[in-house]
């Protein structure tokens, strides 16, 4: 898909006006505080989604100086190329609620416009997801998928529920022994839903995997490898053991931690443990990863995601990359900025000796909200 114009009005601290991006990279820059990654705020919230900075909607429309409260409404406007046409999205926030209209369709929620409009974000919170436990990478590679197969999205939520109906009947079980005669009945629920999320998840990972390599390989300009593998708490394969044998297995191991899973009140094993490995030059990133190479290992991970989605929907996200330069060297600047072929890129920066590197797309200055486009020379 390909943004033509953005429309904004009362929304944030940015000039109510119009932006005309290229279909290449689009660098908007300026400095800190003025209103760079609302920009990128309004283009994310056409996907139907909540704010990427976890802002509530009545906290969207423009604060009044006089009073140091928000507005009581603002508005967003997309022109936007997808399923071969042209399309237009506009997104009202008013008291706090969202509401939008799709080709002329009005629709009660924002959420309607999921689907529609498919993007795939970069902040610099992301890097946690190198920098922080496993939940952070499970939340990667769950989003991730929902966005490429929205029936994962149920089979999740499935699984979560089960788990959730454990976790207490093992607390319960304390209280009441003759509830364990249940726990059968839960563990072989938990077992079939957990192993149908597992397959999912290392499906994904393996087809994610080669193109990270790429990705990254071309960041660092051939001089680091990654290596990213999926790591299931069930220690095998599902793609050398059949369903029924991983299920069995799963069960096996429910069995023998149910003494301690009593005394937590919490299940502690299954996919809601697992995690994926990354790996820089043979070694974790997390632990031994530069901040340059932490960085440049979350963004592999997400222009893979948007390739993967490019692939397998046959419509390309646009790429939304927030504070993407901090502590990379300029060859990987120059990399993100003139190597980023075949995708719409919006890339925002402080730098003007970064922004100077780029050799073409378009260039957009943000200056107390007012967003000035600029020559590429």
């Amino acid at each position: 898909m390909i943004v033509h114009r953005l429309g904004t009005q009362q929304f944030r601290n940015l000039e109510d006006g119009e932006l005309f991006p290229c279909e290449g990279v689009n660098v908007i820059y300026g400095d800190n505080a003025q209103g760079k990654t609302n920009l990128l705020e309004a283009l994310w919230l056409f996907t139907g989604g909540h704010s990427f900075r976890g802002a509530k909607d009545s906290e969207l429309p423009r604060l009044k100086e006089e009073t140091g409260e928000n507005a009581s409404a603002a508005a967003l406007a997309l022109d936007f190329f997808s399923e071969e046409r042209m399309q237009k999205a506009v997104l009202n926030f008013e008291n706090g609620r969202r509401s939008s209209v799709i080709n002329g369709v009005k629709k009660k929620t924002g959420s309607a416009l999921v689907g529609k409009v498919r993007a795939v974000i970069f902040s610099p919170e992301h890097l946690l997801l190198v920098k922080e436990g496993p939940s952070r990478r499970r939340s990667f590679i769950d989003g991730a998928l929902c966005q490429l197969k929205p029936s994962f999205a149920g089979a999740l939520s499935t699984y979560n529920r089960a788990l959730l109906q454990r976790n207490a009947l093992l607390k319960d079980i304390i209280r009441f022994p003759e509830l364990r005669d249940t726990l059968e009945v839960w563990d072989a629920r938990l077992a079939k839903l957990g192993v149908g999320v597992m397959a999912e998840r290392r499906a994904y990972v393996n087809q994610l995997a080669e193109t990270v390599q790429t990705i990254y390989g071309g960041i660092s300009r051939g001089k680091e490898t990654i290596c990213i593998r999926y790591s299931p708490s069930v220690k095998t394969s599902v793609e050398n053991f059949s369903k029924e044998e991983t299920e069995e297995l799963f069960l096996q191991e429910l069995r023998r931690t149910l003494r301690s899973d009593m005394k937590s009140g919490f299940t502690s094993y299954g996919p809601h443990r697992d995690d994926l490995e990354i790996e820089i030059n043979g070694l974790s990133a997390r632990s031994y990863g530069s901040q340059g190479q932490q960085r440049s290992a979350v963004l592999a991970l997400k222009l893979a995601e948007a390739e993967t989605l490019s692939k397998n929907s046959g419509e390309a996200p646009i790429v939304l990359l927030d504070d993407v330069m901090s502590e990379l060297d300029q060859s990987r600047q120059d990399y993100l900025l003139n190597h980023l072929h075949g995708r719409q890129v919006f890339l925002t920066c402080c730098s003007p000796e970064t922004v100077s590197l780029q050799e073409t797309g378009k260039r957009f200055r943000v200056e107390r909200g007012k967003i000035t486009p600029e020559e590429v020379v």
